[in-house]
């Protein structure tokens, strides 16, 4: 079933089981709407539909504006916020990556069936900003059937490709110390790490594995495992699961505790994204 939960004083969310994905939010008002540094597993890509924000993506910042097309690979350290109080609005797509990877592979953009991410963080192209506002349209009116639904969702992808290319490393060869840490902390994260686990598992001394990290990522390994827990909790929001048993699953010390971090990276409370 599709759902769109609406909130005016708050985002809304909109997903369908038979189309898991993707995922679609949207947020009339964004003043009060903010993001610390994070990152999704997903692809995402949004547009400004009114005002203007700070867009930071990786080591860019830049103020984006109505018109503007932003775009995110998974793994991406990134923050959209208010430029000084000022009105914003804005929709954004997550698209998961197992089905970006197969619709590459279908156009003939990619024959390793792998992600080929994109090297362009925002465009000003009108025919992408107006294909996005389609699709979004699309995707959230009930009386349109699936199978309309999935079929605008993968010519736009094919649109996005066509005129954006693909060209940058996913995982950079330079670096293979800094991804075997961060692999070791998504698979670990639940508990409770010790920073020299992940420097013996990366081969790193303490202080070379936190400069190389936040260089490569943005973050901090804290921060970085902070994030895994949080799309591990989106992912058990959207199965129903209860508040306080996705807290304890996934190692948050108490509700309250939970509750705050999953507003600091999703700029939603975990009832908001559930509902």
């Amino acid at each position: 079933m599709s759902d769109a939960k609406i909130n005016a004083s708050g985002p809304i969310f909109w997903r369908d089981d038979a189309l898991s994905f993707i995922e679609a939010r949207s947020v009339e008002d964004g003043r009060k709407v903010c993001y610390a540094k994070h990152w999704h597993d997903t692809f995402s890509i949004g547009l400004i539909s009114r005002g203007r924000c700070k867009y930071t993506n990786r080591t860019k910042t830049a103020e984006a504006a109505v018109g503007t097309v932003v775009l995110m690979n998974p793994g991406d350290v990134h923050a959209c916020n208010p430029v000084r109080g000022e009105q914003w609005s804005y929709r954004m797509l997550y698209i998961d990556v197992p089905w970006l990877c197969e619709t590459q592979a279908a156009a003939g953009f990619n024959t390793s069936h792998r992600f080929t991410p994109f090297s362009t963080i925002a465009t000003t192209q009108s025919e992408l900003y107006h294909g996005l506002n389609r699709l979004f349209d699309t995707l959230i009116d009930p009386q349109i059937e699936q199978l309309e639904k999935q079929s605008a969702s993968v010519s736009f992808m094919g649109l996005v490709q066509r005129h954006l290319g693909s060209s940058r490393s996913a995982h950079p060869k330079s670096l293979p110390r800094v991804t075997r840490a961060a692999d070791f902390i998504r698979q670990n994260c639940m508990r409770s790490l010790r920073l020299q686990e992940i420097c013996a598992e990366a081969g790193l001394s303490a202080s070379h594995l936190i400069r190389a990290f936040k260089k490569t990522h943005g973050l901090t390994p804290h921060v970085y495992q902070l994030n895994c827990r949080i799309e591990f909790c989106r992912s058990q929001l959207r199965t129903g699961h209860s508040i306080a048993e996705i807290a304890l699953a996934a190692g948050f010390s108490d509700q309250a505790h939970f509750q705050r971090t999953f507003k600091r990276f999703v700029a939603a409370t975990p009832g908001q994204y559930q509902a």
